[in-house]
């Protein structure tokens, strides 16, 4: 994790006169949670006795800007995730989607919230997705509908550093679904990884 926010930083330095922020690269960490989406969502967040961890790193194209003349950008995005499994083998998983975000300027100060939608899959079967799936007598499944919700804050415009400006940080909750069904069969199961992260455009 310090390497990859150690090029984070790097990344940062070289771009920080850079105007045309295309790109984004983002660094999370992040532990799983029994609580269902939408416990995460309200803030009844629950944790986990296995300590199931997840690392990831993804990256960003802007496909467009202030859509609708609304303040939304659109990404098309992918990740990269290492899921340290604890007693058990761990997982790599791919996760690729598009990601819209919000964007709420005051006070100088820049609020993101994102949403993104697309499919994720993982080499095994998540321990945390193999007890859900126990609990509620479902399927699972290496191959989901993944949810990637974020809100962030821009540091450079919060500490008034402008190099740091399109530097984010903020909570990420990445959710693996079967969509009540529609995805393999898996109705009830899933996961949920609760996670901070710290995002550069560039």
């Amino acid at each position: 994790m310090r390497k990859i926010l150690l090029l984070l930083l790097v990344v940062s330095a070289i771009f920080a006169n850079d105007t045309t922020n295309k790109y984004s690269l983002r660094a999370a960490y992040g532990k799983s949670t029994s609580s269902d989406l939408g416990s995460v969502i309200s803030g009844q967040i629950d944790g986990d006795t296995a300590k199931l961890n997840v690392y990831n790193i993804d990256g960003g194209y802007l496909l467009a800007s202030d859509i609708f003349d609304l303040p939304i950008d659109i990404y098309a995005k992918m990740g990269l995730s290492y899921y340290d499994e604890g007693s058990s083998a761990n997982a790599y998983g791919l996760d690729t989607y598009i990601k819209a975000y919000y964007n709420l300027d005051f006070l100088k100060n820049r609020v993101r919230f994102g949403f993104g939608e697309g499919v994720s899959y993982t080499t095994k079967t998540l321990r945390t997705e193999e007890y859900s799936a126990k609990l509620n007598n479902d399927n699972t499944s290496k191959f989901l509908n993944y949810l990637d919700i974020s809100l962030d804050f821009d540091m450079g415009k919060l500490v008034r550093y402008k190099p740091l400006n399109e530097t984010y940080v903020g909570f990420l909750i990445k959710h693996r679904s079967g969509i009540f069904g529609t995805i393999n069969n898996v109705k009830h199961g899933g996961s949920n990884y609760n996670s901070i992260y710290i995002e550069r455009k560039f």
